[in-house]
C-alpha cells in the first residue's frame, strides 16, 4: 500500500496536486464532507428523524451569526424544528450513495459498452454509437419520469427502493455515453498497434 502512494505521489498528478493550494483545500472540504456523512451518527449536533427531540418552539431559527440565531442550530431549524446542519449531514449519505452507484454503473455501461464497439467495429460499432447519439437527446428528467412511471406501475408499494433506483438509473442511462465514447477512441487507437497487428498475424487474435 505504501509504494503504490509513494509512486503516486512522485507523478505528474502528485506533484500538481501537492503544489496547488487550492486543490490541497479541495481535497480537505470533501474529506470532511464525506466523513460527516459517514459518521454522521456521531458528529451530528442532533437526531433529525427522531421526533422525541423536535422542539417548536424552536422552528425556522435562522443561523448563528444572524440575529436570533443560537449556537445550538448552527445553521438554523426548518419550520418543524429539525436542525439543519444534522439534516444535511445525514442527507448527504442518500447523495454520496446515489452518486457513487451511478458512477459505478455508468462505467461498468459505457466501459463494457465502448471496449465492444472499439473493438468489433462495422455495423455493431456504427449501431452503439447511434444508441449513445440518441441517448443524448434525451435530457435526465425525462429519462427519470419514465423510469418512475412504469416502476410505479410495475411497484406500487416501493416508495423508497423506488425513488432511489429511478435517481441511480437516470443518471446512469444519460451519463454512460461519455464513458463509452471515450473507451472506444482509446480501443480504437490500441487495436492498430504493431503489437495487436503481430498477434493476429501469429492467430494469438
Amino acid at each position: 500500500m505504501k509504494q503504490p502512494l509513494m509512486r503516486w505521489f512522485d507523478s505528474d498528478v502528485g506533484y500538481s496536486f501537492r503544489t496547488s493550494p487550492m486543490a490541497i483545500v479541495a481535497a480537505l472540504i470533501a474529506g470532511i464532507c464525506v466523513f460527516c456523512a459517514v459518521f454522521a451518527d456521531f458528529v451530528a449536533p442532533h437526531q433529525p428523524f427522531d421526533l422525541t427531540t423536535l422542539v417548536l418552539s424552536d422552528a425556522r431559527l435562522p443561523p448563528a451569526w444572524q440575529d436570533g440565531g443560537s449556537m445550538k442550530y448552527f445553521l438554523g431549524t426548518d419550520d418543524q424544528g429539525r436542525d439543519i446542519l444534522s439534516a444535511l449531514m445525514y442527507g448527504s449519505r442518500i447523495s454520496l450513495l446515489v452518486g457513487l452507484a451511478s458512477v459505478v454503473l455508468s462505467v461498468l455501461i459505457g466501459v463494457g459498452l465502448g471496449l465492444l464497439s472499439g473493438f468489433a467495429g462495422g455495423r455493431l460499432d456504427a449501431f452503439i454509437m447511434r444508441v449513445c447519439d440518441v441517448m443524448l437527446s434525451f435530457p435526465s428528467i425525462l429519462v427519470a419520469l419514465l423510469i418512475d412511471g412504469v416502476g410505479k406501475a410495475l411497484w406500487p408499494n416501493a416508495h423508497d427502493l423506488l425513488a432511489f433506483s429511478v435517481l441511480v438509473l437516470a443518471i446512469s442511462l444519460t451519463g454512460w455515453v461519455q464513458y463509452a465514447r471515450t473507451v472506444r477512441g482509446s480501443t480504437m487507437v490500441e487495436r492498430q498497434k504493431d503489437y495487436v497487428q503481430a498477434a493476429r498475424v501469429i492467430g494469438v487474435a
